[in-house]
Order: C-alpha cells, then structure tokens, then sequence
C-alpha cells in the first residue's frame, strides 16, 4: 500500500460536526484531503488556505457529474453526510438512500480502493421510523454499489462543540426541572466524536481490515437517566428529573421543524426511543486498537472553557 503523504482521501460531509473532525485527523496521519461540500469558498475559509495537502471540491452529492468530479484521483473517500430534518428535495431517502448509491457507484467506478461510509447503530431496512430504515436501506444500496465498502455506525456522538452534551449541560444548569425522554430507561453508549474520526482514519493506515461493518460505542452503556445524571453530578448540580411521554416530545418534534433552525427532530425523538448499543458480536473500537474516551472527560472540557470566559459568572 502507498504511504499516506501519497494518498489522497476524498470527505464528503467534510465541514460536518464530525467530517471536521475527520479531516483533522486523516491530515495529522499526513493523507491528502479532498473535503468535498456544496460551498468549497465556505470550506475553504473555514479550514484555512495555508495547508497545501488540502483541496476543496464543490460538488452537490445529488449530483451524479459533480460526484464523480469530486472523487476523480482519490485513493480512498468518506461519506459523513447526514439528514436529520428533511427539507423540499433533501429528503431521508434521498439523502440517505440515492445519495449514498451514489457515492458508492461513482467511487468504483472511478477506481477508489477504499470506501467508509458512516451509519448509525440501529441503522435498519425494517424499521416502522423513517430515518432509521433509510439509514438501513442505505446501507443495502451501498453494498449493492460497492461490495468491499466499509459502513461504520457510531453511537450517539459527543464533543466539545456538540449539541447534545453541551446542550444537556446548558438545561441542566437553566432549568430546575429536567424532563427526560420517557421514563428515561433508553439505553445508551455515547462514543466521542474525536474516537470515531480516529477509528476512520485508521481503516485508511491498515493494509488489512478483517470487518466490513464496525460499530463504535463508548466505554460505559448508561440509561438517559443516568446518563443525565453523570453530566449533572460532573457539574455539581443536582436536577429534578421529570419522565415525559413520548407522544408528547413528537408533537413538541413537529412544532420544532416548522422553525428555521428546529432545536429538536422527530427522528432524534424515535431514536431516543430505541437502545443505541454496540454489539459484541460486531468489530469496534478494540479491533483498532483505539480506547474510547469517557463522556465525563468532554463535561469537565466544557466546564473549563465556560470558566475560562472573561467575565464569565457561575
């Protein structure tokens, strides 16, 4: 296998939440970088000019010819792009489903050698949600594209400039009353997206990758409650937690997705309705010798940087 200063890795998704996070890591292992977006100027000022082994591509990955352009040269490429609330004609099938096809069928035929695609646990064709069997199907189409693909489904991912963990912090400091997803019993192993980007960059530096489906998960399964309950005790606070309904969080879903940036999906709330756990029985974190890092080590982060504001009042 070439080395890596010689391999260029083509990122669809690349100015995502987690797609950032894998440029960073696929240049600190020395890959050349394709970060592939619908706006190439928005990326490039995002990213900085000054690095030569970073190229940005504009394409729309809707858009089979601008697809193809994008890939063309490219040893190995990611497709980290994700839908959460659908949009005229970005939909979950779309998106998910024909895109992901996509990307897949345009990659072998343009000689790329190496393929991730990034699901999600739960990720299922039979599924009564809508996301979740998109995600599935999805994974069907790409394997019928592109046969040695490699699908990586990562838990719920964290960060420091998350939202979900930061935004939990934020109402649990806010609110003297939390209400949780149900009875807050869904099971959960939340993994770091820094872990996840890391596990990716690795299925490029290994020659021989023994699985062709890896699932990543954190170091401790929680349920919400006790999720919430570790990220408060973190921060010192002690909440009122207060189980909600779930048909009562979908009715509150759908009035959020009227709004121009919605804070909550109805798709985010299904999948709060299923355990999010890794198997066992499926190739994770250890078969790339990777430990994953603990929810509580990103709270004590956010804890840092809020009380290292100027000004900023406890």
């Amino acid at each position: 296998m070439p080395a890596a200063t010689n391999r260029t890795i083509a990122v669809f998704g690349g100015t995502g939440f987690l797609g950032r996070r894998i440029v960073r890591h696929l240049r600190s292992s020395e890959f050349r970088v394709r970060i592939v977006s619908r706006h190439a100027d928005q990326a490039q000022r995002s990213f900085g000019s000054d690095d030569p082994k970073l190229q940005f591509a504009q394409a729309d990955i809707q858009h089979e010819r601008s697809v193809a352009d994008a890939l063309a040269g490219a040893y190995g490429t990611v497709n980290a792009v994700s839908l959460y609330v659908e949009q005229g004609r970005m939909t979950f099938h779309s998106i998910h489903v024909d895109s992901a096809r996509r990307v897949a069928a345009q990659a072998r035929l343009a000689g790329v050698q190496r393929l991730v695609h990034i699901s999600g646990i739960g990720a299922n064709n039979r599924s009564s949600s809508r996301y979740i069997r998109m995600r599935g199907e999805g994974e069907l189409a790409i394997r019928a594209a592109f046969a040695d693909a490699i699908l990586v489904r990562p838990a719920v991912m964290f960060g420091e400039d998350d939202a979900f963990v930061a935004t939990i912090l934020e109402l649990l400091r806010k609110l003297p009353i939390y209400p949780m997803f149900g009875r807050g019993q869904t099971r959960l192993q939340p993994v770091d997206a820094e872990d996840v980007a890391e596990a990716i960059t690795q299925l490029f530096l290994r020659s021989e990758v023994h699985s062709r489906l890896f699932e990543l998960g954190g170091p401790r399964v929680y349920s919400y409650e006790e999720l919430l309950r570790a990220v408060a005790r973190e921060a010192g606070l002690s909440p009122m937690l207060v189980p909600i309904p779930f048909a009562a969080w979908h009715g509150l879903a759908w009035i959020s997705e009227m709004l121009p940036r919605p804070r909550l999906a109805r798709n985010q709330v299904e999948l709060m309705q299923i355990d999010t756990v890794a198997s066992p029985e499926i190739a994770g974190f250890a078969e790339l010798g990777i430990p994953p890092h603990s929810i509580e080590e990103t709270v004590q982060k956010l804890l840092l940087k809020r009380d290292a504001r100027p000004g900023q009042i406890a």
